[in-house]
This record gives structure tokens, C-alpha cells and sequence, in this order.
């Protein structure tokens, strides 16, 4: 991906662009392979799903089906025991955003939750619309400032990636079978 990356930035021949990564070390590692200055930000880092870190969707509802039902009936809300929720990360977010309003162009090298955080924000999506945002990985959003809004731009680098697109369930009853809970999980292949 970096290197499809790299030469996808090459080919915009883009005047003072300025990088900014997570400090965590796949954006770095990508930034680095792309052969640009970057800037690290903390606040750019991947919400941290606390006890539910490095799971997949199945591994989640096995461990902890309560908090898997409790996550879908609240998405945005929701908060992984000893991790964050979309709105903690929507704040954290607050200033990366504020220094994104003020900049001209800027490549944010980050991950799908953080991408959808900034996405809802410039598209003026509502907390119920942010997670469940379509963030393909390996994909370059380019966003335009227009009159009353923002104008999006989808950049398939042609990487192959497993989808990690979950849409919202019908059933969120924390009573539902296992099998209810994950038919709306992608498949990893």
C-alpha cells in the first residue's frame, strides 16, 4: 500500500503538502515507505478498544457477547471496558481537526475509526451516521472544501485489503443468538 501510496502522491505534484501519522507504527511505517517528511500526532492514534484489542468481530461476540450486543445498540456511545468510544475519540479528535481547518494541504496517513471521525465531521454526518461511515482500507479520501460543505473524492489504490465493514444489525437485543449478532460481520477472506 505505501508504495502504491507514494507514487499516487508523486503523480498530484502537490505544493507544501504536509503528512501527519498516528504514533502508532503501521501509519509510520507507511508514511516512512512513501518517502515524505511526516508529522506524528497522538491524537491521530486508532480508538483504543480496551479488553477487545487485536479481537475480530466473532472473537468479540464469543468473549463478550454482552458488550458486543451493547456495542451495536449504542455504537457511537459505547465504550470497550478499559477502552474508548467513538465520542472519546471524537474528542480527542477536536484538535487535529481544528489544525486541518486552518492548513491547505494535508495527507492524514491513519486508521478506519479516526477516518470516520474526520469524514463525519467534514460531511456533517450525525453521531448515529459516524460508525457506520464506509472507510475502505488502501483507499485515498480526498476531501475539497466547497460552498456549504465538502466534496469527497474516492482513490481505489488497487490493494488488495479484507473489507472491515460492518453494517448496523436489526437485531441489537443482548439476548439475540450468536448467530443473529454476526450476520452482519464481513468476511475476512
Amino acid at each position: 500500500y505505501a508504495k502504491a501510496l507514494g507514487q499516487f502522491i508523486q503523480s498530484q505534484n502537490i505544493c507544501d503538502l504536509k503528512v501527519w501519522t498516528s504514533q502508532m507504527k503501521r501509519t509510520i511505517q507507511t508514511a516512512e515507505a512513501v518517502g515524505v517528511p511526516y508529522e506524528q500526532w497522538k491524537a491521530l492514534n486508532e480508538i483504543d478498544a480496551g479488553v477487545c484489542e487485536e479481537l475480530m468481530y466473532e472473537e468479540i461476540q464469543q468473549k463478550f457477547p454482552l458488550e458486543f450486543a451493547l456495542r451495536d445498540q449504542d455504537k457511537y456511545r459505547y465504550r470497550y471496558p478499559k477502552g474508548e468510544s467513538y465520542e472519546d475519540l471524537v474528542q480527542r479528535l477536536e484538535p487535529v481537526i481544528m489544525e486541518l481547518e486552518r492548513q491547505e494541504n494535508v495527507l492524514v496517513i491513519c486508521h478506519q475509526a479516526v477516518m470516520r471521525c474526520l469524514l463525519a465531521y467534514f460531511l456533517d454526518k450525525t453521531a448515529e451516521e459516524l460508525p457506520y461511515l464506509k472507510c475502505p482500507l488502501h483507499t485515498v479520501l480526498k476531501l475539497t472544501p466547497v460552498a456549504y460543505g465538502c466534496k469527497v473524492e474516492s482513490v481505489d489504490l488497487k490493494v488488495e485489503a479484507v473489507n472491515t465493514h460492518r453494517d448496523r444489525p436489526t437485531n441489537v437485543d443482548v439476548s439475540r443468538l450468536a448467530e443473529e449478532a454476526l450476520l452482519t460481520v464481513p468476511d475476512h477472506q
